[in-house]
């Protein structure tokens, strides 16, 4: 389609949302749009539908098929309720959990859900304000609803808003109900189809109680609790960002044991126009910033933050030369992994048939750390709906340690089915004082992992793509990847190629390819070399940017050499980089 006709095809979608199906500041909005000179807003809006994927929505907020709204909100969850009375037929009262975050508009969305499913005679669970994300997890599972919904856009920039549909176990919906769910929204074809007036009668408001119940579940993971006692006024610096983990995560902490907890007062405030930072992703020193000055100010022992939705986990300790440094993702799931393997082990409570899981983007050390501790590891896709599934394929099999991504997400429960910072914050905190009972720092802790179980420094980098013509770009930079892969990388040879979009797994050296076993394609290439360096690209699934993940091993025979090691690490990924053309 060429411009011309893009254009003229975006004004007749536009057009129709100036009819009296739409509210007035919507019709406005869409005049502006419709008489501007230039046509980009107009066309970002309406060049395509905001699509309900895997991952449910995601998207900018404003009037237009693609941008996140009550309309598109609305078409979603008629969908979904139109699916869940298919799939629960003799159900006498389908029941759904809903929550939001803090966003600009999350509490008018979450409403219009909680409306539009007791319009169709489905009970709605609504929490009484913003909540995390894992909570809304928990609900489901803890009041036995079908599916659940949570209004959020996670650490997105403020612009965002997304919409996260989940099912009975407390998961992300995957297969078979993603797609069926699609199908049923994708046939919402008219405003007049979605059922926007409520029945106040099937809304319950939900809180304090649901808080106390996922609090006591949390506080049951701890596995240190006399160790705790004995270091319970660690300095312990934690951020909100301006998001719902304020809710519970000091709450979190303080039952633990932990009676020494500093606030940034000014990030304690609930915005989702996230003040103080350009972004509210703890993954970024930026984010971190305000935090760590509170800590060089109190010299804290740990600092700890969560992302706006709180499922998030960032994280900062302090090096041998006392000062303070991010941890990766990577290693915040190889520490907490490493934690409650080893202090499980140290308990007495390995029987066989433990196991642990990340997703294949995340650090191969993890590996073997499970393997020299005899727990299975499972990798699976990035996302924790993913890691869900193997929780509940294993149900009654094994039992669950604790899974996690290098996108600062992990999980240490059964009882929640999505990342969970509330969890992952309060045993980072009891690992710390793990580590001071044997004599460590958190950094010596860190250190004495990679002499046991090898060196390897991860970097992830994200190439940022918006629009149309950055979504044709994405495709084509992987079109050319999967053409033409590298030969070699840092110096050595690439041996294996991984490609999930058709699960092949190729070995380079004697040519021979192997199926590899998901239970589904996605669209993600590795390359693995013969020093052990690995690779990984993905276009995001809810953000438009395409993703390279770069490992790179080295060796630490000792803990002084993680300097050198870490330095030789950096410099070996900027090559990398270089030849990827990043």
């Amino acid at each position: 389609m060429d411009n011309e006709q893009l254009l003229k095809s975006v004004k007749e979608k536009a057009t129709m949302w100036l009819s009296e199906q739409y509210d007035e500041a919507t019709r406005a909005e869409v005049k502006e749009m419709l008489e501007s000179e230039d046509p980009t807003q107009l066309i970002e809006s309406f060049y395509k539908d905001l699509e309900f994927g895997t991952g449910g929505l995601r998207g900018i907020m404003g009037a237009g098929t693609n941008r996140m709204n009550i309309y598109t909100v609305g078409a979603a969850t008629q969908g979904l309720a139109n699916y869940l009375k298919e799939a629960f037929p003799d159900m006498p009262q389908i029941s759904v959990a809903v929550g939001h975050d803090v966003r600009n508009n999350s509490r008018k969305f979450a409403e219009i859900v909680a409306n539009i499913f007791s319009a169709n005679g489905i009970k709605a669970y609504l929490f009484d304000s913003f909540r995390p994300t894992p909570e809304l997890s928990f609900a489901i599972r803890h009041l036995g609803c079908q599916s659940g919904v949570n209004i959020t856009a996670s650490h997105n920039p403020k612009e965002y808003n997304g919409y996260k549909a989940y099912w009975a176990d407390g998961a992300q919906i995957i297969a078979p109900h993603d797609v069926n769910i699609i199908n049923h929204v994708n046939n919402i074809k008219n405003v007049g189809d979605i059922k926007f007036n409520g029945n106040p009668e099937l809304i319950e408001i939900i809180g304090d109680q649901m808080d106390r119940d996922f609090l006591a579940a949390i506080k049951g993971l701890s596995l240190s609790p006399d160790v705790i006692k004995q270091y319970h006024d660690l300095k312990i610096v934690y951020t909100p960002i301006h998001g719902t983990g304020v809710k519970l995560v000091p709450d979190s902490l303080k039952n633990y044991g932990f009676t020494n907890i500093i606030h940034v007062p000014e990030q304690d405030v609930p915005s989702g126009d996230f003040p103080t930072v350009d972004s509210p992703n703890p993954e970024n020193s930026s984010a971190m910033a305000m935090a760590i000055a509170k800590a060089k100010e109190v010299e804290a022992d740990l600092v700890v933050a969560s992302d706006p939705d709180a499922d998030r986990i960032g994280c900062v300790i302090r090096d041998t030369d006392g000062e303070y440094v991010l941890v990766n993702g990577n290693q915040i799931v190889m520490i907490l992994l490493n934690y409650l393997m080893t202090r499980n082990a140290e308990l007495g409570r390995l029987t066989g048939k433990e196991y642990i899981v990340k997703t294949i983007v995340t650090t191969e050390t993890i590996k073997n750390i499970a393997d020299a501790n005899n727990i299975r590891m499972y990798d699976c896709y990035t996302g924790f709906k993913w890691i869900a599934a193997v929780i509940r394929d294993n149900e009654g099999v094994a039992r669950y340690l604790g899974g996690g991504e290098e996108s600062y997400g992990f999980l240490a429960e059964e009882f929640a089915r999505d990342k969970d910072s509330v969890s992952a914050i309060s045993l980072m905190a009891e690992c710390l004082a793990w580590a001071k009972s044997k004599g460590m720092s958190f950094m010596e802790m860190l250190q004495d992992i990679y002499v046991k179980y090898g060196f390897s420094r991860e970097e992830g980098i994200s190439v940022v793509r918006p629009g149309k013509t950055g979504a044709e770009e994405i495709v084509a930079m992987m079109k050319e990847f999967r053409a033409n892969p590298p030969k070699s990388l840092g110096g050595s040879d690439v041996v294996v190629v991984k490609d999930y979009a058709d699960l092949n797994m190729r070995n380079l050296h004697n040519g021979t390819e192997e199926k590899m076993d998901f239970p589904t394609t996605s669209n993600v290439l590795q390359f693995f070399t013969a020093d052990g360096t690995k690779v990984s690209i993905r276009p995001s699934g809810t953000e438009p940017k395409i993703k390279f993940y770069i490992e790179v091993k080295g060796h630490m025979a000792t803990k002084a050499d993680y300097h050198a090691a870490t330095e030789a690490a950096k410099a070996k990924t900027e090559v990398i980089k270089k030849e990827l053309g990043i």
